[in-house]
């Protein structure tokens, strides 16, 4: 029998952004989007984080040249309260206990607070990652990459994920890693919005199964849409927004192949990095 996880999403700061760009139909005002990230309980591996969200160092490169722009077209606000280590340490689990951080991707968004767990291990698709870790100055902001926000360490302390031919209750997803190797969390690759991103589908109920109608399944989608609703029914970012993306082809590929996941399984829980989480379990409740 496959373990069973609880994942607690969280929020780690926000940023502005025009509601138009995000989904066809909404109207040209400014909105808030979440940074978000999630707390993974596992049994045996503890508290495990996917992204981190922002944090105070991501206003400091935003303060610098070429960071600065980044914060002009994406104004980000953060309070060292809100910050992924601060809000577990709350929970009652200290930085220093967390040993692994499934990463979606590298924009600023997911990695601001890196740096504040030292005795991590990064889990992330590496491969394709190598084409944004290697750009600097305006190349790398150009993608929505600051580098300055990894640790100096970070290759070292990589985990790369392995994929292999996926469970057909994946479908349409031809490969996986078993995150845990013991079936509880699969990452899925769904490039475009940035290389090598990956969504988790997690086990949050004992004996939930893949090939079921998603009942005791979660869906970690990260960055693969913008709102929930719209990733549901199919709806369309604006044209404008796709030329923030690296792979506008890749992204609308990634987009329809989770989408047409979740036809198939329409009860599991969707949890985007910048929307309000589908309702779940009961809360972790902090200590």
């Amino acid at each position: 029998m496959s373990a069973a996880i609880r994942v607690l999403p969280l929020t780690a700061g926000q940023c502005l952004g025009l509601a138009a760009l995000t989904g066809r139909g909404a109207p040209w005002r400014v909105e808030r989007y979440p940074a978000g990230f999630a707390l993974i309980l596992h049994p045996l591996h503890g508290p495990v984080l996917f992204d981190t969200g922002y944090a105070p160092r991501v206003l400091s490169a935003m303060s610098r040249w070429p960071g600065l722009l980044y914060g002009l077209v994406t104004p980000v606000q953060i309070d060292v309260r809100e910050t992924a280590a601060a809000q577990l340490a709350r929970l009652g689990f200290p930085p220093a206990g967390v040993r692994q951080i499934i990463v979606s991707h590298l924009h600023a968004d997911h990695v601001g607070g890196l740096r504040d767990f030292p005795g991590a291990t990064f889990v992330l698709d590496l491969e394709p990652s190598r084409s944004l870790l290697a750009q600097r100055g305006l190349r790398a902001l150009r993608r929505a990459f600051l580098p300055e926000l990894l640790p100096p360490d970070f290759l070292a302390r990589v985990r790369p994920l392995t994929f292999a031919p996926a469970p057909s209750g994946l479908a349409p997803f031809s490969e996986a890693a078993d995150v845990f190797g013991d079936g509880s969390v699969y990452a899925v690759r769904v490039p475009g919005h940035a290389p090598g991103m990956i969504a988790l589908i997690a086990r949050t109920q004992p004996g939930a199964a893949l090939e079921g109608d998603g009942a005791g399944l979660s869906l970690l989608a990260a960055d693969v849409a913008w709102r929930v609703p719209a990733l549901r029914s199919g709806g369309e970012p604006h044209p404008l927004a796709r030329l923030a993306f690296g792979d506008p082809v890749g992204e609308r590929r990634s987009r329809a192949g989770v989408r047409a996941w979740l036809e198939v399984h329409p009860h599991a829980r969707v949890i985007l990095s910048h929307d309000l989480p589908e309702a779940g379990p009961e809360p972790v409740h902090v200590r």
